[in-house]
């Protein structure tokens, strides 16, 4: 009988730890950036729907290859999943020739939210659409200088698919970050910037930035009186920084499926959905298989301009 109690009591220990087993959100980027807000937001809610600690853990570096190896080389039972933006999915694969992690070792979960492009400059600017500056840049003997984050990032393409489809006069004006380009497009270093509206609209609504266009099929929520750029005649721009989640490539279906629903609920329900919207963000839950078309098609757009335009990375 003795022996019975033990085997039964050991046996609810090593049930109690492994429920108790946490999960975590790699993310490639520091606390407090606009990806580590949605990451969070998406924990708390995952944390109350699957019933256990859910961890963000910030592992920036190697534009995503840090964070996206240990996902890889991570156990598949879903308890690590990795977190990123359209970047470190869509772009690297062609921007970096010699990339350290292949998407096929990751099996898509969800997309979360999509962060569209908006073009910004500085409120004294007399362009009041982006149709506007393109005509004024065609005036100029000078590019116009254009900021981006960095190299091969979205800002940059988006620009570059402007002077694309509109034969737009623009210098690219690389920065290590959207911080530092945004605050010289506010100081009048640099004409303007594409950035997605969860890191510019604190300051466009604060009056530093006017919102030129929106590259994107209809207009954002958070911003409903700023023009797509197509309502302004200039197709073919259109630039979305989606946020989506992955898991080992060997998860069992049915955990990914568990993974999945758990992540619809959480992007429908309250409080988090209105944070996500209140922030600029656009909760956007999907199937596996649309993240998967998704991260297909993306990766073919970005990888044509990125061959067109002979883009290097860093």
């Amino acid at each position: 009988m003795l022996k019975k109690i033990i085997g039964i009591t050991s046996f609810a220990l090593a049930a109690c730890a492994m429920a108790q087993t946490p999960t975590r959100i790699v993310i490639a980027f520091p606390p407090g950036g606009p990806v580590d807000f949605v990451a969070r937001i998406l924990a708390e809610g995952l944390a109350k729907d699957l019933g256990t600690t859910v961890i963000v853990d910030n592992k920036p570096g190697g534009n995503g290859a840090i964070s996206a190896q240990a996902v890889i080389n991570a156990k598949p039972d879903g308890s690590t999943l990795w977190f990123t933006s359209a970047g470190a999915a869509a772009i690297n694969p062609s921007l970096y020739q010699n990339l350290s992690y292949r998407m096929s070792d990751l099996a898509p979960v969800s997309l979360i939210v999509d962060n569209v492009e908006v073009l910004v400059t500085q409120p004294t600017n007399p362009a009041n659409s982006v149709s506007d500056l393109v005509a004024a840049s065609k005036q100029k003997k000078d590019p116009m200088p254009i900021a981006s984050s960095g190299i091969g990032s979205m800002p940059h393409l988006a620009m570059e698919l402007l002077v694309v489809n509109t034969g737009a006069n623009l210098m690219h004006v690389p920065y290590k970050g959207a911080a530092p380009a945004i605050a010289d497009v506010m100081g009048g270093q640099v004409v303007g910037f594409f950035g997605d509206i969860p890191g510019l609209i604190g300051n466009v609504k604060g009056g530093k930035l006017k919102p030129l266009g929106i590259a994107a099929p209809k207009r954002s929520h958070a911003l409903p009186d700023v023009p797509t750029l197509e309502e302004q005649g200039i197709k073919g721009v259109e630039s979305n920084n989606w946020y989506a989640l992955f898991a080992p490539a060997k998860t069992p279906q049915a955990k990914i499926d568990e993974l999945n629903a758990a992540v619809r609920k959480v992007l429908m329900s309250e409080p988090y959905r209105t944070r996500l919207v209140e922030s600029g963000a656009e909760p956007r839950p999907s199937s596996p298989a649309e993240l998967a078309a998704v991260v297909t098609a993306d990766t073919a757009k970005w990888g044509k301009i990125i061959r067109e335009k002979g883009i290097k990375d860093e």
